[in-house]
């Protein structure tokens, strides 16, 4: 006999207000994370999990927690891993409705998985690539800087998809096939980024330092080492006005006006909408640079 699934948890303090700014309850956001649940696990289920928790709404304190223990829920799988220093240490995931809720109800907001899936962890299964930009620098250049990201690796037989941030930036993401170490793809996005700010150093720059990034758009490659996680495609982001991170095709992306476009309140619309073929992942393999 087939094991028993974990109820959905029960939603307490329904009327927090949670997105001051708009209103928005707990309630609310509940609702949203119902309605959009299968299509966030498209993107992050089954990987280990980090999250944002913001218990008193966006306004208060808040906490990137990458260890989540059994007040969580039994929803919430967990499994013992050895972190990059070798020691062990117990991570999360997540597989179906009753997770996604369970961290819903204990004010997680933003969901941010790993780059590999939990059966294959030391395997990637894609790359991202965060267009970070200064704060001086328009959206339509940035637009500008996603598609020759786009064109440069797909000269180099790699397809990419872009994901509205929610914040300030896009992502590229790039799915590729399960027989790269981590370090592999990490090598691979190094040089990636590093050729691009050698191309056009006035345009990019590679490194994390703000000084250098002035009237750049900084290419965060760092998102592609073990342990590093990237937003989540339909997760809410912990910002102003409820934006949510959205996957968009690249003919949807030449339209947006903002990478913050999707809210709450509309994002839901796209719960039907085919956004990516990611079918390509097993045939994706790093070229030599």
């Amino acid at each position: 006999m087939a094991a028993a699934k974990p109820a959905l948890p029960t939603l307490s303090s329904p009327d927090r207000v949670v997105y001051p700014d708009v209103g928005i309850t707990k309630k609310q956001v509940f609702d949203y994370y119902a309605a959009v649940a299968e299509r966030l696990l498209e993107d992050s289920g089954e990987r280990l999990m980090s999250v944002v928790r913001c218990p008193d709404g966006i306004q208060g304190e808040r906490f990137f927690q990458k260890h989540l223990g059994p007040a969580f829920g039994k929803a919430v799988h967990r499994v013992e891993i050895a972190e990059n220093d070798g020691k062990l240490a117990e991570y999360a995931w997540l597989d179906d409705l009753a997770g996604v809720l369970s961290l819903a109800q204990m004010n997680v907001i933003e969901f941010h998985p790993w780059g590999s899936k939990v059966k294959t962890l030391e395997k990637p299964d894609r790359l991202i690539f965060d267009l970070d930009p200064d704060p001086g620098i328009g959206w339509p250049k940035i637009k500008a800087a996603a598609r020759e990201l786009r064109d440069e690796l797909q000269a180099l037989g790699l397809t990419s998809f872009p994901r509205l941030s929610g914040g300030k930036g896009v992502h590229l993401v790039v799915p590729i096939a399960k027989r790269y170490t981590w370090d592999q793809s990490r090598d691979f996005c190094d040089r990636f980024a590093h050729a691009m700010e050698a191309r056009a150093p006035q345009r990019y720059v590679a490194t994390m330092s703000k000084a250098k990034r002035e009237g750049r758009v900084f290419i965060d490659w760092l998102r592609n080492g073990r342990g590093a996680t990237a937003v989540s495609s339909f997760s809410l982001r912990a910002r102003p006005g409820a934006p949510v991170a959205m996957p968009v095709t690249w003919d949807e992306f030449a339209s947006v006006r903002a990478p913050d476009r999707f809210k709450l309140k509309d994002a839901v619309k796209r719960v039907d909408a085919p956004i990516w073929d990611l079918s390509i992942a097993k045939d994706q393999k790093l070229p030599k640079l």
